[in-house]
């Protein structure tokens, strides 16, 4: 394709095995497949490097068969490449305020890291501060609105090999059953995450936990299990409102798709995401690629101003293969699901 200089592509693939025996007289074999696969077109102008990095499907609890030829890998790959092509010559964005669209192939990230670490409950007591601090919830506490309605611990950690979510298992590395629970119920933050069985008698003045919910994760033999962030989910509405109809509530925007850099403070309170494809949308369409797009927001302002998301077919899930925690670090995969979101009125700079 002309203006396309190389295409790379990888496949990750883990197979884990785990054995538990306890002093309580279990005995716990468990094993997981995980594979990513990646592709990445590079486009280039004059000395304008392009790069789309694509990751299609994303990283999930799964066997070859996410490798399929009907997925979307390689299809895929031919729709990043004409929209990395386009890039080279598309339109700086005006920076400003712009109501926002993003797809879940760049929402899942903003979800991983203002959502899902900062509600961690070794973070809220104090215990954890490694990889950008403590968290913006604790001074808060639960009974607050900051966070959006809907955004909950889906199917925590709970056995489901139909599903791809990789954080999934039936016991967790301290044999304690996996849970689910909400982190938001009905606009209010209800519950921290991550409990293990003596932090949970700290838990209860604080989260609607009363036991610990199954997601203490030690990363290998050698490696002492602690609290670890299981898969958290931003669940779709209840009627199936379509990615158009999200997009043609919106008369001036921007929609985001795919992950790019990102920053955030040590209290997950501050924060700037990027991505990788960007459209202006005016009157409810897309009519123009922008490029050196990211924003910034305050953590409970930016979900706070969410104002509609997709229904269930908008649903997918993203994730990472070893998100890092703790010192010494340790490693854990996670998916966090979520449909297509509007968010208005979020401030957005120029990167270039």
């Amino acid at each position: 394709m002309k203006g396309v200089r190389f295409v790379t592509s990888n496949v990750t693939s883990l197979k884990e095995s785990r054995l538990l025996a306890t002093t309580d007289g279990a005995l716990i074999q468990q094993t997981f497949i995980r594979v990513s696969p990646n592709v990445t077109v590079t486009a280039v102008a004059s000395t304008t490097p392009i790069h789309r990095p694509a990751a299609v499907p994303s990283a999930r609890r799964a066997g070859a068969g996410n490798m399929s030829p009907t997925s979307r890998c390689r299809s895929g790959a031919i729709q990043y490449a004409n929209e990395a092509v386009a890039k080279l010559s598309a339109t700086p964005v005006e920076a400003g305020t712009w109501d926002l669209v993003l797809h879940p192939s760049h929402l899942w990230l903003t979800i991983h890291e203002s959502v899902a670490h900062p509600s961690e409950l070794d973070r809220a007591l104090g215990y954890e501060a490694n990889y950008a601090g403590t968290d913006v919830s604790r001074a808060a506490g639960t009974g607050t609105r900051q966070v959006p309605p809907r955004q909950r611990a889906d199917d925590v950690c709970r056995q489901s090999y139909r599903s791809g979510r990789m954080c999934d298992r039936r016991l967790d590395d301290e044999g304690i059953a996996a849970s689910s629970y909400p982190i938001v119920d009905k606009g209010l933050f209800v519950s921290y995450q991550s409990a293990t069985r003596e932090m949970i008698d700290l838990v209860s003045p604080i989260s609607t936990l009363k036991k610990a919910p199954g997601h203490a994760y030690g990363q290998d033999w050698a490696s002492i299990p602690f609290p670890r962030m299981p898969n958290v989910s931003l669940q779709p509405a209840a009627r199936n409102i379509s990615e158009e109809e999200v997009i043609a509530a919106t008369n001036r925007g921007i929609y985001i798709e795919g992950d790019g850099s990102y920053s955030i403070d040590q209290q997950r309170y501050n924060f700037q995401f990027g991505g990788q494809t960007f459209w202006e949308i005016r009157n409810g369409k897309k009519v123009r690629q922008l490029r050196d797009v990211a924003y910034v927001a305050r953590t409970p302002d930016f979900w706070n101003s969410m104002s509609m998301i997709g229904g269930r077919q908008t649903y997918q899930l993203g994730g990472a293969l070893s998100d890092a925690k703790g010192q010494p670090s340790q490693l854990n995969s996670v998916s966090h699901g979520c449909p297509v979101a509007l968010f208005r009125n979020v401030n957005v700079i120029r990167t270039a």
